[in-house]
């Protein structure tokens, strides 16, 4: 009787003892233990609940985990879930997290929302909070630009900005500043009546540009703008004249020739109309000739008025010979060396 009592006991106990070992192996192979105790150890607790749920959902839990601790040591009070929704979001926590760490060093302003929404923006949100607290200085290309002398003038502009962090999302970035500065020397350099105005005194360009407000709605503040290089260039006007006078010289011979082409279709035209009147001229010619035979063979018109009527028009060409001759003047002599 005490045999059958104590088998159910013996079985009870195995099968209590190989849930718990199952626990402890279920809990070594889902939890990752030394993850969880390191940040334990760091003051930066992290529940084996919440471990087991990243390793479920396919979260660089050990990332985020290091991370986690970094912000925790810094004194930054982010809640681990901010940060695991911000990763799955497809944000870089590591920058996030630099970002804060480095405005708090600063004594700067800067949300967690507001560095979330920066970087998901696609700026490099430490890049920022550095520039905010030491301001970049960019520079421009050669621009070029004529003064109303016809000079080129060509000149470099360095660009100190700011970085304003409530201005990063949705606005322009350096580049829309140096484009603007660039449309700016153009304008400032084409209002100088000289070329020697700009040379003199290059501030002018950067009192022009600071007055126009360039930096709005771009995510910086411009500080200061200097003319660092001033060049002079090629005489453009001089230039841009001879270009305009060569122009018209083509456009004149152009028109000349026409001209020419239509006096050369005018002169052929005319010798075709001359052609056709001689050819005019000599039916008629033909016709006469006929009229006097017949009017021969009728006895209307006898021998002796034909050959008076040919005598006369040899009499008429030897008087048209002669006035001819009258009309040319004999070529002068070369005189003789005595």
């Amino acid at each position: 009787m005490n045999s059958m009592l104590l088998f159910p006991l013996w079985a009870t106990l195995t099968i209590i003892i190989s849930c718990v070992v199952l626990i402890i192996v279920a809990i070594i192979v889902m939890v990752p233990i030394n993850v969880w105790f390191r940040a334990l150890a760091s003051g930066a607790h992290v529940s084996m609940f919440r471990l087991i749920g990243m390793k479920m959902r396919k979260v660089d839990y050990k990332k985020l985990v290091n991370i986690y601790i970094i912000s925790q040591k810094a004194g930054l009070h982010i809640p681990i879930s901010e940060l695991e929704t911000h990763l799955m979001a497809g944000g870089d926590i590591e920058k996030v997290v630099d970002a804060l760490i480095a405005a708090h060093s600063a004594k700067m302003e800067l949300t967690l929302e507001q560095a979330k929404a920066i970087d998901l923006a696609g700026r490099d949100v430490v890049e920022a909070v550095k520039t905010s607290v030491t301001p970049k200085v960019v520079r421009t290309n050669w621009i070029e630009a004529m003064a109303k002398n016809g000079i080129q003038v060509k000149a470099i502009a360095q660009v100190t900005v700011k970085a304003r962090l409530d201005r990063q999302i949705g606005t322009a970035d350096t580049e829309t500043i140096l484009a603007r500065v660039g449309e700016g020397i153009v304008s400032a350099i084409g209002k100088a009546a000289t070329h020697t105005e700009i040379l003199a005194d290059p501030s002018i360009i950067s009192k022009t540009i600071l007055a126009d407000h360039l930096d709005r709605q771009t995510a910086y503040e411009i500080l200061s703008i200097d003319i660092c290089d001033v060049d002079v260039g090629s005489n453009l006007g001089a230039k841009l004249k001879i270009e305009e006078a060569e122009a018209k010289k083509k456009i004149s011979q152009a028109a000349a020739e026409e001209r020419r082409a239509q006096a050369f279709a005018l002169e052929q035209e005319n010798k075709a109309k001359t052609q056709e009147m001689q050819a005019v001229v000599l039916a008629a010619e033909s016709e006469v000739h006929k009229a006097m035979a017949t009017a021969l063979r009728n006895g209307k018109f006898g021998v002796m008025d034909y050959y008076k009527l040919q005598n006369l028009a040899a009499d008429t060409n030897m008087r048209n010979s002669i006035s001819s001759a009258k009309d040319k003047k004999p070529m002068p002599k070369p005189e003789e060396n005595n």
